[in-house]
């Protein structure tokens, strides 16, 4: 298995300014364009961390905390907080800012599992990560209870969809 490493080497920041095309009819953020925003840039972290390619295995809920007006920018950081053997967890932050005034607000927050794979789409181990900062310390301690609600929610996920179907079956 790979060395451990600092949470710091997947730290990944993106920013952008909200752009007309990129609102909808309330002048603010389209939804959809920032979980496209957060799947990328954890994307990008889980990559930096595993040194290999990577699936989304699961985005755990997006609070819309503060509306993101156009004209704004976003700015999103996101590193790995926790590894399983093949898995790992990424937090993502993301933060407006009004450039006019240099107001900024904590517009959202998501953790999502990354599963690193090979070359034929097969799971493989990835290092362990180290915690160093308060904030990284308190992310590792709290992930395996997140781990095991993405685990029951799966499990439920994979009932319906088996109880549902689809209507060819």
């Amino acid at each position: 298995m790979n060395e451990s490493k600092q949470c710091k080497e997947s730290f990944v920041v993106k920013t952008s300014i909200v752009l007309p095309p990129d609102t909808n009819s309330h002048g603010t953020l389209f939804g959809g364009k920032l979980m496209a925003y957060i799947d990328d840039v954890a994307g990008i972290s889980a990559m930096r961390h595993a040194r290999s390619n990577v699936v989304t295995a699961s985005t755990d809920s997006v609070d819309f905390l503060h509306p993101i007006y156009q004209g704004n920018s976003v700015c999103l950081e996101a590193f790995v907080t926790y590894t399983g053997r093949s898995s790992m967890e990424i937090f993502v932050k993301v933060i407006a800012e009004d450039l006019l005034s240099g107001k900024t607000n904590v517009c959202a927050m998501s953790f999502l599992t990354m599963v690193a794979i090979d070359e034929n789409g097969k799971p493989i181990p990835v290092p362990a990560v180290i915690p160093e900062s308060e904030e990284e310390k308190s992310l590792y301690n709290t992930a395996k209870e997140r781990a095991d609600i993405r685990k029951k929610r799966r499990k439920d996920s994979e009932s319906r969809a088996k109880l549902y179907g689809t209507h060819n079956s």
